[in-house]
């Protein structure tokens, strides 16, 4: 009876863990429904997805499992050398056989390492092409998202997509997937390896195994768990961090570091504790697998010790000195991999969480899509027509009402109205950064719609109030990469815009850097800037959306002289709440609440003495107030 009992002191060991642990579990998957965080794609179906990136590297993917078959069989051969040579030393011992031992030991030793480099070199370079080609579909597809897709997606979320998530993906590729795979045969190699040697004792080894799929399966349930809550914590604070060092002028101006400073304490203690969880997760699960490595290492000790000291057969089998080495090794190489099942989980669930993260921008359907039968625009006139447009941002709230006009090309057309009337609504629309919902809108008679996006938008010049510079140089910022354009091309646009101006004072010239968002110029010059762009790239129609606000009276008077030379080069489309800007337009379309209260040139409009001709009144007497 004493014999069993530490048999029976470790089963009630592990029992009673086993059983702690599915109560625990069971609670929390009691709880599931209030998780908000649980992922919501079929881990089958991200690695399908993941696996159509790495179907062009298949081959490699072969090479690099024939070359893992060295180091597998280093595993399963090296325990079976070692307890020969124990054999060798307790019985009669020859020298020559224990250094050929020794000799095929180093040489599968050497074969394994080599094997191993080579494996890893592999592995590295086919994983980061696969991460590019990744990252650039991802990148594209952002790209091809419209407008209004991308005002409902924080910048700071699309750069944690692209940057962190597909670097946990690429974990998977050069590391995870593969020592997976060398993990499984080696467990299924070193099973077969015992059964052939001692099966009693491989029965003993066996009755741990459920143990491990359960506390496998438990682990898995809380590692998911505590990973998405790590990933979501990460991309709250990028998107945070994203939105408040942009708007950290206002922040310094309105004295308002100490609140902003809480925000982000809340947040970086809450990814904090997110990252405790990921840590007490992985600090349980492996000392569990390491407390049943144990057990099992007790168990062989006691039943193989006690059989071959008492020369006791056990199924007609017996045990010796030699197969308890042997045993002890394989049940060291058994465990092994099942102990790093820990960190491959906590990797595989990284994986796992980002690439769903990854997906879902990808699967999101970009709503501005070219129609089946789209057709090429090579040359655009400038010709105009809005038919009984109507448009919303959001359902029911009309931004534009029946809105009709038309524009002749080559027309200067200004849109005037209070804010929110629909004036940059009716630019917006034009060039397809939004979709209409009721009417058409023709260029030169074809619905814009029936237009492919790409050759729609390379007709037209934008030039925004709000204007965005990349960090780079002044040239680069004009011609935005394109190539086949000289200086002496680019100059001459600067001469016509009269950015030349500022441009021929930097020490520089066109080669002078632009730093973020070109905070290092003033306001005007980024402007002219923007007039250049436009202009070099030769547009057919071009839209000034307050492009002359928010600028010193000097730079005004310059870019009042580019706007004229840029009339006779196509299609002039101008909102301005500056009326004085606008009083040489052809047409002047006067907006209230998403209608055309009227239209007309700017004496005409005068003469009617309507809605035109209220604001031009208060904004005359304004300026002769102010001047």
């Amino acid at each position: 009876m004493a014999n069993v009992n530490p048999l029976l002191l470790v089963g009630a060991v592990i029992g009673v863990v086993t059983a702690l642990l599915v109560l625990a579990y069971a609670l929390v998957k009691d709880k599931k429904e209030t998780m908000s965080f649980e992922r919501t794609m079929n881990d089958g179906e991200i690695l399908r997805r993941l696996a159509g990136y790495a179907k062009p590297y298949l081959a490699k993917f072969v090479v690099v499992l024939f070359l893992m078959l060295f180091s597998i069989a280093y595993d399963i051969i090296s325990p079976l050398i070692v307890g020969a040579l124990e054999e060798l030393v307790s019985g009669e011992f020859e020298l020559p056989r224990l250094f050929a031992g020794v000799a095929v030991y180093a040489g599968v030793l050497v074969f394994s390492m080599a094997s191993t480099y080579f494996q890893a070199v592999i592995l590295q370079r086919v994983g980061q092409r696969i991460i590019s080609d990744l990252r650039e579909d991802l990148f594209t597809h952002i790209e091809s998202l419209s407008h209004e897709q991308l005002n409902e997606i924080p910048v700071g979320k699309l750069v944690t997509r692209v940057t962190n998530d597909t670097n946990a993906i690429s974990m998977m590729f050069t590391n995870l997937l593969v020592t997976l795979t060398k993990n499984i045969f080696v467990i299924l190699g070193i099973l077969v390896a015992m059964l052939a040697l001692n099966y009693e004792l491989t029965l003993m080894v066996l009755c741990f195994v459920p143990f491990i799929v359960i506390f496998t399966v438990i682990f898995r349930k809380f590692s998911r768990r505590a990973y998405r809550k790590v990933k979501d914590a990460t991309t709250d604070i990028n998107t945070y961090l994203s939105e408040n060092l942009s708007g950290i002028k206002v922040t310094q101006i309105f004295g308002r570091e100490d609140e902003k400073m809480a925000e982000f304490r809340e947040k970086s203690q809450r990814l904090a504790r997110a990252n405790r969880e990921q840590i007490f997760v992985f600090g349980v699960f492996r000392p569990l697998v390491y407390m049943l490595y144990i057990c099992s290492i007790l168990c062989l000790f006691y039943l193989g010790g006690m059989g071959h000291l008492n020369g006791v057969t056990f199924l007609g089998q017996t045990i010796t000195g030699g197969t308890i080495v042997t045993f002890y090794m394989y049940i060291s190489k058994f465990f092994t991999p099942i102990q790093n099942l820990a960190e491959q989980f906590n990797w595989l669930q990284s994986a796992l969480a980002s690439s769903e993260k990854v997906f879902s921008i990808m699967d999101i359907a970009p709503k501005m899509v070219d129609a089946p039968d789209a057709v090429e625009l090579d040359e655009v006139k400038g010709e105009i027509e809005f038919r009984d447009v109507w448009f919303s941002y959001l359902p029911s709230e009309w931004v534009l009402q029946g809105v009709s006009f038309h524009i002749d090309p080559h027309q200067t057309v200004a849109f005037v109205g209070s804010t929110g009337s629909g004036k940059s609504t009716i630019l917006s629309l034009i060039c397809r950064n939004y979709e209409f919902q009721k009417g058409e809108i023709l260029i030169d008679g074809i619905d814009i719609r029936k237009i492919k996006i790409s050759s729609l938008r390379r007709h037209f010049g934008q030039m925004l109030q709000d204007v965005f510079l990349f960090s780079g140089t002044i040239r680069s910022n004009i011609v935005l990469r394109e190539e086949g354009i000289s200086d002496e091309e680019i100059l001459q646009v600067c001469r016509y815009v009269n950015a030349d101006k500022f441009i021929d004072k930097l020490d520089h010239g066109l080669d002078e850097e632009v730093r973020e968002r070109g905070n290092n110029f003033s306001a005007g010059q980024r402007q002219l800037l923007s007039f250049a762009r436009t202009i070099i790239h030769k547009p057919s129609v071009m839209i000034l959306d307050e492009a002359t606000a928010n600028i010193d009276t000097e730079t005004e008077l310059l870019i009042q002289d580019s706007l004229e030379k840029m009339r006779s080069v196509g299609t002039m489309l101008i909102v301005a709440h500056r009326l004085s800007t606008i009083q040489h337009a052809d047409n002047i379309i006067v907006l209230s609440h998403g209608k055309i209260l009227e239209q007309g040139n700017h004496q005409e409009l005068l003469a009617k003495h309507g809605r035109y001709y209220q604001l031009y009144t208060l904004q005359y007497h304004k300026e002769q107030l102010e001047g």
